[in-house]
């Protein structure tokens, strides 16, 4: 039985005969039924001008913005005492400051002395910036003056907001920070109260133009969330407590209303000079073309190993136990590319520097000589003091400036400054995809667990490399020799064979092929062939 139903626009059709899927069509217009369309005008569609936005002044956090707080809306930011709300406030009014606009600090919980102190560590001055204490009514904290008709909370939240209005309307600023919210919250009782003091406050901001940083500490009540509806958008700022080492800091955009942002959690540092965030590595944003040409490293029989080198824009993971040589093979690889001309970084976790230096002076390897021409940049990297946002950003300063070979050595003390293995794999991932795109060759070095037989590695990133590179021990005529193989190698191809690898004081040297070993990976190889190929002292 057919019934009349309502179709598009509010025309009337009946459900006799049409099946649920030819509905929307039987019930459109002439033309938009032929078509099999709905109707849409043939006029282009403007794109919307892009909003004003107010710079934060923090290095790093207009990345994460894309560009900083869009003017004349309000902003909650939000975070546990001492993880930097305040700073980021005066850095904001003060970035206001230099571009010639007018800031207001609302104070409820600091004096304008301890403001003026705090800006003093890092150098600032808050001359151009009125500080207005909203302290509670003298009334109020007289107790003869003290009534019982009326809740003192009434009063003392009507005459707060009517005295920060007042200052408001005599300032005009561009730019606001309120601190804190938590005695607003405090002083409004319930939380109907409060959410209705912060819509008042919201519309007055927004009639005088004015962009708004409301800090909050976060003493609510777990999952109340009474501004976040109401703000425009929402800053966590976080501290976390590792087991060891130094407090690390990261801040996520949780809410920002009509426009784009770096999502995720970002790293950030309070030091002198104020908050500087570090924003997560996003390799898709970083594609350069470039030709992937091969790159030799010095030593013919290396280069055989490989495949005739390595190619440019390509990682290579040196993975073996302890004391096979896995740094002074980077640093050679480190040295092949400043003969090319190139700039080489390399990041140092495990050893100190001037060891690393004095044992590459012992294989005739002057690194001094090549920092000292600017070609070479080793830096000394403390795990328990650096954050992984902040190792990234500091190795892509570095690219910025123009370094194309880079050396992590290695990826066991990295892995102190992740919170996990997983974390770490998802982190290098990101790196390396953004080295190999802006051209890098980059060596990771592994080290090992055991010293013969059967290896165990710490976290396992051998398919995030381009090539692998294992180092082992083996012992042969009553020494214990070192061997090299290349294990895999995405571009082109590469010898299957294992050949013994040697550090003297002449440098590195590798030798034939071990084709009458069996064994060599196991440790206690097992020859089948006559004479000695292996390789010999060098005359002193």
């Amino acid at each position: 039985m057919s019934r009349p139903v309502t179709g598009p626009l509010g025309r009337r059709c009946t459900t006799s005969g049409i099946r649920s899927e030819n509905w929307l069509i039987s019930c459109l217009p002439p033309f938009e039924r032929r078509s099999g369309l709905p109707h849409v005008t043939d006029a282009p569609n403007p794109q919307p001008p892009a909003p004003a936005r107010a710079a934060t002044g923090v290095l790093g956090l207009d990345d994460v913005l894309a560009g900083g707080f869009i003017r004349e809306r309000l902003y909650l930011i939000e975070g546990n005492p001492g993880t930097g709300k305040t700073t980021l406030g005066l850095q904001f009014l003060l970035e206001g400051a230099r571009a010639g606009e007018r800031g207001l600090y609302v104070t409820l919980s600091e004096t304008a002395a301890e403001l003026r102190d705090g800006a003093a560590s890092h150098g600032w001055s808050l001359d151009g910036i009125e500080i207005f204490e909203l302290v509670p009514p003298e009334s109020l904290l007289d107790p003869d003056q003290q009534q019982s008709l009326i809740y003192s909370s009434d009063l003392e939240l009507g005459e707060a907001t009517q005295a920060l209005l007042d200052a408001v309307e005599r300032i005009r600023p561009h730019r606001v920070v309120l601190d804190s919210l938590s005695e607003f919250r405090l002083l409004a009782q319930s939380s109907l109260r409060y959410r209705r003091q912060v819509l008042t406050l919201k519309h007055q901001f927004a009639r005088r133009g004015a962009t708004v940083l409301l800090l909050d500490d976060m003493t609510a009540e777990p999952g109340d969330r009474t501004v976040h509806s109401v703000a425009h958008g929402v800053l966590r700022m976080e501290e976390l407590a590792p087991e060891y080492g130094a407090e690390r800091r990261r801040l996520r955009v949780v809410k920002y209303r009509g426009t784009s942002f770096r999502g995720g959690h970002h790293d950030f540092t309070i030091a002198p000079g104020g908050v500087r965030v570090f924003p997560r590595l996003v390799s898709a944003e970083h594609h350069t073309g470039f030709a992937r040409n091969r790159l030799g490293t010095g030593i013919a029989e290396l280069d055989t190993l490989f495949g005739g080198g390595l190619e440019r824009g390509t990682s290579t993971l040196v993975l073996g136990p302890a004391g096979t040589g896995k740094s002074l093979l980077a640093m050679n690889f480190a040295a092949a590319a400043v003969r090319r001309g190139e700039k080489v970084l390399a990041c140092i976790f495990d050893e100190e520097v001037p060891l690393l230096i004095d044992r590459s002076r012992d294989m005739g390897l002057d690194l001094d000589a090549i920092r000292a021409d600017g070609r070479l940049v080793l830096e000394q990297i403390d795990a328990a003091e650096t954050s992984p946002g902040a190792f990234a950003q500091g190795v892509r300063a570095h690219v910025e400036a123009g370094v194309r070979t880079v050396v992590i050595d290695s990826l066991n003390g990295y892995q102190s400054a992740m919170p996990d293995e997983q974390f770490l794999v998802l982190h290098m991932h990101e790196l390396l995809q953004y080295l190999n795109r802006q051209s890098v060759s980059t060596f990771l070095i592994v080290a090992q667990h055991g010293l013969v037989g059967d290896m165990r590695s710490p976290v396992d990133v051998t398919y995030l490399a381009d090539t692998v590179v294992l180092l082992r021990y083996f012992e042969a005529m009553g020494r214990v020799r070192r061997a090299i193989s290349v294990v895999k190698k995405r571009i082109g191809g590469h010898e299957t064979t294992i050949r013994e690898f040697r550090i003297d004081a002449s440098g590195i040297r590798v030798g034939a092929p071990l084709e009458e070993f069996h064994g060599v990976l196991r440790g206690v190889p097992t020859y089948t062939g006559k004479g000695d190929p292996l390789l010999r002292d060098r005359p002193a």
